[in-house]
């Protein structure tokens, strides 16, 4: 089955004042090229959302075996990168696997396990490991015109209330599916935690 990985990296980061959440630095490098490297590692195609070029995100993954795609109407929010990612998908894909760049602790583990471990028609979530709902999210492809015709900030929140009944909740280790770090505090809080 072929399962592709839409990385969502086209967000303003406004609540970082000033800074950009996606080139923090994760253990030696910034966070989204960290995040498109270890989806790589899953051997899935890998599709990744930016703001209009020149961007510095776009920047760092230059090298990378990735698809980027620009998002100019990035500023409507998340449902923008959504239809831009789905669109750019390749016919033939059966599963995306959407997942918000901001989450540093989703390793390529958590993608390669959650790929393995899904069913065509579920739409299969991540979840922490007490069971609370997070991310990525895997969709099959009888919703991605559904997921094309997003608006708005609430990324595909519609889409699994709408289908909720098909939602299996699969635990990821810890925090992982959960951890997302939109501001300064958050970031330093979450660098203070002991390894």
């Amino acid at each position: 089955m072929t399962v592709a990985i839409l990385i969502l990296a086209a967000g303003a980061s406004s609540r970082m004042r000033g800074g950009d959440k996606l080139l923090e630095e994760v253990g030696g490098q910034p966070l989204l090229a960290l995040q498109a490297a270890r989806a790589l590692r899953t051997g899935a195609p890998v599709i990744v959302t930016l703001p209009p070029f020149p961007h510095p995100r776009g920047a760092v993954l230059q090298e990378m075996p990735v698809a980027r795609v620009q998002v100019g109407d990035a500023a409507e929010g998340m449902a923008a990168s959504i239809r831009a990612g789905v669109s750019a998908l390749v016919p033939g894909t059966e599963g995306v696997m959407i997942l918000p760049a901001d989450m540093p602790e989703i390793d390529a583990a958590d993608m390669a396990t959650m790929i393995e471990a899904w069913e065509t028609g579920e739409i299969l979530r991540g979840a922490a490991e007490d069971g609370t709902p997070g991310h990525p999210v895997i969709f099959p492809a009888d919703l991605f015109e559904e997921l094309s015709g997003l608006s708005g900030d609430q990324g595909a929140r519609e889409v699994l209330v709408r289908h909720r009944a098909r939602i299996r909740l699969f635990p990821l280790p810890g925090r992982h599916a959960v951890t997302d770090l939109d501001t300064p505090e958050e970031w330093e809080e979450w660098r203070a935690q002991p390894d």
